[in-house]
Parts: structure tokens; sequence; C-alpha cells
């Protein structure tokens, strides 16, 4: 019984480790930034894009953004976007923009003041909450929460899916054949 036990658990295991068991279409958006722009985030099929949830109020927020700046900074060149989407109301947005211009943050801040596209992702709305999005627009990574050295474990997964993009293919340079003679 002891064995059966562990051979369940090993396999309830590897699903939920597995990348395929979370993968499901990311859903599509359009929020506002800080500087009002509209960003839509099927402008950046092709990139591995990191969704960050976040709030000004948010303690553990505020902890994990100096570390999504660095991996955004080193990897943003190899195609990674982050998209941080602020679910701060209507009455504490107004805090945002002072609060990244004040940080230096460089990745573009999403304003999502009535929390529809939060919900959308997130429906119990915790925060901070991370999602990672392939190339191909599939959620491959869900993260809840932010304990230090949470991002060395993301790094590792959004360099995993940078290396396991398909490399561009290149045709097969053409050789011109001769018949050989009779």
């Amino acid at each position: 019984m002891r064995i059966f036990g562990a051979v369940m658990l090993a396999v309830a295991l590897a699903f939920v480790a597995s990348p395929t068991a979370q993968a499901s279409e990311a859903p599509a958006f359009t929020l506002r930034d800080t500087t009002g722009a509209d960003i839509r985030l099927d402008a950046y099929r092709g990139k591995v894009v990191i969704v960050q949830f976040w709030a000004t109020w948010c303690g553990p927020c505020k902890s994990e953004m100096p570390h999504l700046q660095k991996i955004y900074t080193d990897l943003a060149p190899k195609g990674v976007m982050l998209l941080s989407i602020s679910s701060d109301d209507a009455r504490s947005a107004v805090k945002v923009k002072p609060y990244v211009t004040g940080q230096g943050y460089t990745f573009p801040v999403l304003l999502d003041k009535d929390s529809s596209v939060t919900k959308l992702y997130n429906p119990q709305v915790t925060l901070p909450y991370l999602v990672v999005i392939d190339q191909n627009g599939q959620i491959a990574k869900i993260h809840t929460g932010y304990n230090p050295g949470d991002e060395l474990h993301l790094r590792a997964e959004v360099e995993a899916l940078l290396a396991a993009a398909p490399a561009a293919t290149v045709p097969a340079p053409t050789v011109p054949t001769t018949a050989a003679p009779k």
C-alpha cells in the first residue's frame, strides 16, 4: 500500500510540475500605461512575456519589483517583455506613476483601475501574482506571492523558455547538381 501511495504521489507531482499542466492560451487584453498609451498583450507574441500583478499598498509586490527590473534589464535584449499591471483602484492609481518613476523602473506599467484584467488572470486577486507566457501566447507558469529567492526560479524558467524556442529556420543553400558523364 505504501508503494502505491508513493507512486500516486509521484504521478501527481509530475503532473503539477509539468509546464503543460498549466498551458492554456493567455487571455488577450489592452490596458493604458502610465504615459496614456494603449498596450496590447498580443503585440508581444513571439517574446516571453512576464505579466506581474501588483499594487502600491502591497509590501511583497514592492519587494519583488527590483528583482523583476533586473530580469527585464538582462533579458529584454534576448526576447523578454515585462508588463507590470497595477491593481490599484481609481483612488490610489494616482500613486502608481510617481512610485514607478521614483524607483527608476523602466518596464511598462499598466493601469487596471477596475481590476478587470487582474480578475481575468487571477480571480482571487492575490498579490503579487506573476504569469509567464511563452512565445506562442500560452501560459507556461504561474507564481502566487513572493519570497526572497523566487526571482531565481523565475529567471531560470524564463531562460528555459528562451532556450526552448525554435531557432529561426534558414533554408539550406541549394547546390547545383551536375549530371555525371555517361
